[in-house]
């Protein structure tokens, strides 16, 4: 269903109000702890959770998504040479345009027998994959309204349970103290998404929602590393606060990688980290990286030949999302990545203070 022009302008002044103002009131309530029931009760300091301005969903998500191919030029070249956040499940690939999830924010998606919610929060730059199956009932996320380390937190629509993105967990409401099962994604650009997966769909424009997703609401915010637009609660400076970092979550332990500002070929890293053997494999140029599981502790070697970027100890090839080159489509064959996803290095340091940086070599 549409919105009205007055609704649409209502929520761009609310998201220029947020990109430009720096004042923030917290919103007070009861401390953690106490009854799962209590809608009071918090697993986080509700002083520490703020109003982001639009209210519930203000920001709409995308409940009915419309795809495009590559065939659609328009697309295409508007958004090639953009980020965007791509998932393959059963040989299927989709891409969602980061210009697109600028002004939603959450995408509930079907595909095949995934029920999947493409959360994507721009503040702090973290794309995220949700299993939409919670407790056994397939639900939908929405947009809260409410920031946490300004972070995004999505609600969910089968008990309005408060849920943090990058925390990865319910916070508030019935659901809290559930943990999300994380979708495995992948950031990159449209152009080298449409490489590795030419058949791949594109999310269109035909949100229901009349938007300029050529402009980016929030000023210079990607690229202007002291801009904060919320309060948080860590600082940490051993890196630029806007990088993009890929961290890698093992149990209550998480790692650091950062894309190569010497090499613009694909290179490897293979490292133990927290009882988990690790490959990870990168390309600044084309900019993506993602991490594997290696189960079997093999040796892993780049491959300069894109879309394979690696190959392993018996000449077994994969593609960035770990897809076995040419298997007959079993997903056995292919690699599991890691509980993992990119975002900027201040949410990272925020979230998880104790988060180490990988200084492996790659090769």
């Amino acid at each position: 269903m549409r919105i009205s022009t007055f609704f649409i302008g209502l929520t761009f002044i609310f998201i220029s109000l947020i990109a430009c103002s720096d004042q923030t009131e917290p919103i007070n309530n009861p401390a953690p702890g106490g009854d799962v029931f209590d809608p009071n009760v918090w697993d986080i300091p509700r002083d520490e959770v703020f109003d982001g301005g639009p209210g519930k969903d203000g920001i709409p998500s995308i409940d009915d998504p419309s795809f495009s191919t590559k065939d659609d030029l328009d697309i295409v070249n508007k958004y090639n040479d953009l980020l965007v956040t791509g998932i393959v499940h059963n040989g299927q690939a989709r891409a969602y345009p980061h210009p697109i999830l600028d002004w939603h924010e959450i995408v509930n998606d079907d595909i095949g027998d995934l029920s999947v919610a493409i959360t994507f929060c721009p503040l702090t730059g973290t794309g995220i994959g949700w299993d939409r199956v919670v407790n056994e009932v397939k639900t939908e996320f929405g947009v809260s309204g409410l920031l946490y380390d300004t972070n995004l937190m999505p609600y969910d629509r089968a008990t309005e349970s408060t849920w943090s993105q990058q925390r990865l967990n319910c916070v508030n409401g019935r659901n809290r103290g559930r943990e999300i099962n994380v979708i495995p994604l992948m950031e990159t650009t449209l152009r080298t998404w449409l490489e590795a997966y030419p058949d791949s769909e594109i999310l269109n424009e035909d949100t229901g929602f009349n938007r300029n997703y050529g402009v980016y609401p929030y000023g210079d915010y990607r690229t202007n590393n002291d801009r904060i637009l919320f309060p948080i609660s860590n600082t940490d400076s051993r890196l630029p606060g806007k990088e993009r970092v890929l961290g890698v979550l093992v149990g209550d332990n998480v790692i650091g990688y950062r894309f190569s500002d010497q090499s613009n070929e694909t290179e490897v890293i293979q490292e133990n980290f927290s009882g988990a053997s690790i490959v990870v494999v990168r390309n600044t140029e084309k900019n993506f990286i993602a991490a594997f599981e290696n189960e079997n502790n093999l040796t892993f070697e780049a491959s300069q030949n894109f879309p394979t970027v690696l190959k392993d100890e018996n000449g077994i090839e994969y593609d960035m999302t770990g897809q076995r080159i040419g298997s007959n489509g079993n997903p056995n064959d292919n690699l599991t990545q890691m509980k993992s996803f990119i975002g900027y290095w201040f949410s990272w340091g925020t979230f998880y203070p104790e988060m180490e940086i990988s200084e492996v070599e790659s090769r």
